[in-house]
């Protein structure tokens, strides 16, 4: 009997699966999309095995001539069994063939042919949910379907646990672990990205060590629209010169194996606002991995120590990476609801609001994180602000804090803890 632990992204899979000839999970390593996948194969090639590797290079067919659904698994490894599959489908277009897992988007025009032919599907690490901390009730799909005006549940999940569960990671594999180890896997995470993943992504590195600093300096920029030039002096102290010819292949390249997971900015083409910032807010793919990097650990964030190379921002590193956690959910949560998550924020950096989640519609949920038990009428300013803009195209607006109960504000906007959000 299987002891996988169903994900959010699973309710997608049941969808395209059945209904697609090839579906590719992409995300980090670690993250879960072997277990997931593997869950609905009938034959598995697992090419980051050099022996399976090996016989695949040798008699490449036998990815496509196996009893389905057939599972190439890091399918990276073999950059041609992505046009393989492809043709497969081409040639035969039944559901339910071929399931990829990816740990790398595809290098080349040439290999991202799948278009119209394999689906693609972002798996993250585990929500709050997933990791069973607290019970939900309440859903955002809900809020994004305009259905979900009572907003209510209670948790003890207090800050301490929020703090825990940032620097436990939500990668299956390290979180499982004892505390006293997830750092030391955590560094090892780290280690192999500069060692393994970049040269197989392509990317030899002159200067691992530069790499190392500038990953650090990015984790410090969590939750901020810092700029390449204020992340390059955080990476080198100045000391040095580091041109974007070389600091430019450094972010691409944590991309395309997902570890960068930046939030893009939000630029309606139907509505009133103007002048927005463009600029994408910086996130890892897990906040866990922005902790280990700063040396980070519970004291430190919760005595509101900053740590690491010095980054402007608002606030703590503690509510950076809070925030950090809370975008890692409302992104699996939205994905699974047909929506996409932005920020958005003025050039004059006035107005902010911290996540805008668009439906296919345009309309939107706006939500802003606050690290706080409570809730004033100071912290919900800016959303009032964007109701009064947008009108009936805000469906509804929210405020995620560290608090205990779940209710809506007499002014409508909804205060939801942390621990009690759902898909």
């Amino acid at each position: 009997m299987s002891n996988y632990v169903r994900r959010t992204v699973d309710d997608q899979l049941d969808v395209l699966v059945p209904a697609l000839p090839a579906v590719s999970l992409d995300g980090p390593k670690g993250v879960g999309k072997t277990s997931t996948a593997r869950e609905r194969a009938t034959t598995m090639f697992e090419l980051d095995r050099q022996a399976t590797l090996d016989v695949v290079r040798a008699d490449p067919d036998r990815l496509v001539g196996a009893p389905t659904p057939v599972l190439i698994d890091e399918w990276q490894r073999f950059p041609a069994s992505w046009d393989l599959v492809r043709r497969a489908v081409d040639d035969d277009p039944t559901p339910g063939q071929f399931l990829l897992t990816g740990s790398a988007s595809p290098s080349s025009p040439a290999t991202h042919s799948g278009a119209a032919r394999i689906a693609t599907v972002r798996m993250r690490p585990l929500t709050l949910a997933e990791r069973g901390v607290g019970t939900p009730t309440v859903s955002l799909g809900a809020m994004l379907a305009g259905v979900n005006r009572t907003i209510a549940g209670a948790t003890d999940v207090a800050l301490e646990q929020y703090v825990e569960e940032i620097l436990a990671s939500g990668l299956p594999g390290i979180r499982r672990l004892p505390a006293s180890v997830r750092h030391e896997m955590l560094e090892g995470y780290l280690q192999l990205i500069i060692d393994r993943d970049f040269p197989e992504a392509g990317r030899q590195l002159r200067n691992p060590m530069a790499l190392r600093r500038w990953m650090t300096a990015y984790a410090a920029a969590t939750a901020t629209t810092a700029s390449y030039d204020t992340i390059r002096d955080a990476a080198t102290h100045r000391q040095e010169t580091t041109s974007k010819s070389t600091a430019i292949p450094y972010r691409d390249t944590l991309e395309r194996i997902w570890i960068l997971d930046p939030v893009p900015a939000w630029n309606p083409s139907h509505s009133h606002l103007t002048r927005l910032n463009d600029k994408s807010k910086h996130h890892l793919a897990d906040p866990a991995l922005a902790g280990a990097l700063l040396g980070a650990n519970a004291d430190t964030l919760l005595e509101g120590a900053d740590v690491g190379p010095a980054i402007p921002r608002d606030g703590t590193l503690l509510g950076a990476l809070f925030e950090s956690l809370v975008a890692l959910d409302l992104r699996v949560f939205a994905q699974a609801n047909g929506a996409k998550v932005h920020h958005m924020r003025t050039w004059g950096g006035d107005r902010e609001i911290d996540f805008i989640i668009e439906r296919r519609d345009a309309r939107v949920v706006a939500v802003e994180v606050k690290l706080s038990a409570s809730i004033d009428d100071g912290d919900v300013k800016h959303l009032v602000w964007l109701a009064g803009k947008l009108g009936p195209q805000l469906i509804d607006s929210a405020i995620i804090t560290t608090g205990s109960d779940a209710y809506r504000r007499p002014d409508g906007i909804a205060v939801i803890p942390a621990a009690l959000l759902a898909p």
